[in-house]
């Protein structure tokens, strides 16, 4: 039977909890929009009166749609060109779902969601569902069609292999734009030993240029090599402008709860750098370059009040 309006309403009402749902799952915005899209036709298609729980209906056909998308994404990846990272959100994107807890904003976090990237698909949903948005076992159980023991098994699984690698810190908004004022002060000072000293002595430097825009094929690891690849990566040359399409300007945001530094040129954002703060320092630096990647980066920057860039760079 056709969609009534009040159908429609009850799926308006879970669209963005089921974008946030999906892009954890995923790594990517724009994958999330299309599983939304699949399940709202699957919604559609549904006499949406006999269903008696809506919310539940539409996590279980969202979630197993992710599943799907992960098995075939896990093949796709083996010839992906260079490293694969998730697609940076800006901060105010609603796609980055609740973030009340802590566990909210770690389950979101750029690190988090590489990290997650280890993870069997169902051992993925388990945590997502979990630990970002809080179900109760049982009912993980029966979006996935596994007993609830099942569920807690692979739940503590997989929360150890995300664990392992986490020792994120939490700032503020002010704090984030500091260091992003901090790194890009020295990354621009064509010397090594500012950069060094803000960085972790184990950090490292991972760029995903999706075989679009020159990215390194491998992760640089260490302070020193990191900052010495950083620096020869800010230095100015005609060749980046020209591969950018002209000279990107440089501004202080946050992605994924992380501090970021977001280059735009006329208006288009063509990178965004995640930094991992730590105690200790700056931990990793993960740089998304991929065009296919930042469309909605590039949108919520058209939209929102960006203020003035930091740095005009190259």
């Amino acid at each position: 039977m056709p969609l009534t309006a009040d159908g429609v309403d009850r799926f308006v009402a879970s669209r963005r909890r089921l974008e946030a749902i999906a892009y954890r799952l995923l790594g990517s915005a724009a994958e999330a929009e299309d599983v939304v899209q699949e399940t709202f036709l699957r919604w559609q298609a549904t006499d949406v009166e006999r269903i008696e729980v809506p919310d539940a209906w539409l996590t279980k056909v969202l979630t197993n749609l992710c599943l799907n998308q992960l098995t075939s994404a896990r093949a796709r990846r083996e010839t992906y060109v260079g490293r694969w990272l998730p697609e940076p959100v800006l901060a105010g994107d609603p796609m980055l779902g609740p973030a009340d807890t802590v566990e909210q904003r770690e389950s979101v976090s750029y690190a988090v969601l590489t990290l997650m990237e280890r993870l069997l698909p169902n051992e993925r949903a388990v945590y997502v569902l979990r630990e970002a948005f809080d179900y109760p076992h049982r009912e993980i159980a029966e979006i996935l069609d596994i007993s609830e023991t099942a569920c807690q098994q692979i739940f503590h699984r997989a929360k150890k292999h995300v664990a392992d690698g986490k020792a994120r810190t939490e700032i503020d908004g002010a704090a984030a734009r500091r260091i992003v004022e901090e790194f890009l002060a020295a990354a621009t000072s064509g010397r090594v030993e500012p950069l060094v000293r803000l960085l972790t002595t184990d950090a490292v430097s991972i760029g995903d240029g999706g075989g679009r825009v020159p990215a390194s094929a491998r992760a640089i690891e260490g302070a020193r090599a990191v900052a010495r690849f950083l620096r020869g990566l800010f230095r100015p040359a005609e060749a980046k402008r020209a591969l950018l399409g002209g000279a990107p300007r440089m501004y202080a945001w946050t992605a994924n709860g992380d501090p970021a530094v977001v280059a735009v040129v006329d208006g288009r954002v063509v990178g965004v750098t995640c930094l991992a703060v730590t105690a200790e320092g700056i931990a990793a630096i993960h740089s998304q370059v991929n065009p296919d990647k930042l469309a909605r980066a590039t949108e919520r920057f058209a939209a929102s009040d960006h203020g003035e860039a930091l740095f005009e760079a190259f």
